[in-house]
């Protein structure tokens, strides 16, 4: 499926999809100057809705805020240009973007002159690792590549320049015949993928990296441990040893992309008898049924077109 609808949400307007375009002096493609989000819209018995809407907005104006960048909309006009760009496409199931950038004013390291755009565009995406991956699971190898250490790029921001380290990740492990990469965090323990947060489960207990070993803090992570705990699965925030993963009883990745995909192999060591969990299956079936209509949404997650 192509990455294409027909209109994209620009600075209040909608304008054709080969029409939103910037000037090539733009501040964020120089210096990595933007913001951004990955939302899903789905569809099931009651309409199409939005994935924790109100969560992904509230990050995206506190990643522009860790980087000084100053929103010209509210929360509540950016949550409804991502609706209305959903409903103009006439899309029932989506990834939206949200994205929010320093144009050109004036080229330099200083951004303060460079005006401040904001657009939403949103397309139909399968599965980002596959179509088979949420089933029969991904095979990941540990990166050469670390994140950054605290105090260099805040890595609680998701902008587009801290995605420079990612692609090193990503496309090694793409080079070398694995789905994905893992990255370890300045002082060598498991910090997250190249896109996604990581998660493991050893003798019933869930572990996950804390913030403080240089990850986002993901929305589809976070709903794991509401998902987790609902489900009387104790989960724990701790550092990890690399070596933790390869004797770990399963693995799996969590982002807005990925959803929940199983790791079944690390650096060629199976996970496991190398094939997806119970425990993991357990929190896919929660969370595609709330998705899907089929359970309960108490968080009210969804919000509807």
């Amino acid at each position: 499926m192509p990455f294409k609808a027909d209109k994209i949400w620009f600075d209040g307007e909608m304008v054709n999809w080969a029409d939103a375009k910037v000037h090539i002096l733009s501040h964020a493609l120089h210096y990595g100057t933007s913001s951004f989000e990955g939302l899903r819209c789905y569809k099931n018995k009651n309409g199409s809705s939005v994935m924790r809407l109100k969560d992904h907005v509230k990050r995206l104006f506190d990643s522009c805020k860790i980087y000084r960048i100053e929103i010209p909309y509210s929360r509540e006009e950016v949550e409804n240009a991502i609706l209305d760009t959903l409903r103009v496409n006439k899309l029932e199931e989506a990834y939206i973007r949200p994205f929010v950038f320093r144009g050109f004013g004036e080229l330099g390291i200083n951004p303060f002159k460079c005006p401040v755009h904001t657009s939403v565009a949103a397309w139909n995406w399968g599965k980002y690792l596959g179509p088979d991956a949420l089933e029969n699971g991904v095979s990941v190898r540990v990166s050469s590549w670390s994140r950054p250490a605290p105090n260099t790029f805040p890595s609680l921001a998701k902008v587009g320049a801290n995605y420079m380290n990612s692609q090193l990740i990503k496309m090694e492990a793409l080079q070398d015949g694995f789905d994905e990469g893992i990255a370890l965090d300045a002082y060598g323990y498991v910090s997250e993928g190249s896109g996604e947060n990581i998660f493991m489960i050893k003798n019933g207990v869930i572990y996950t990296p804390p913030t403080s070993s240089s990850i986002l803090a993901g929305i589809t992570r976070h709903s794991i441990f509401v998902i987790a705990r609902n489900l009387k699965i104790r989960v724990e925030q701790h550092l990890i040893p690399r070596e933790a993963l390869y004797i770990a009883d399963e693995v799996f990745f969590t982002g807005t992309a990925v959803e929940i995909t199983p790791v079944v192999k690390i650096d060629n060591i199976p996970i496991s008898n190398g094939k997806r969990g119970t425990i993991t299956a357990k929190l896919q079936d929660e969370f595609f049924g709330i998705i899907q209509g089929k359970t309960p949404d108490p968080q009210q997650w969804l919000t509807y077109l």
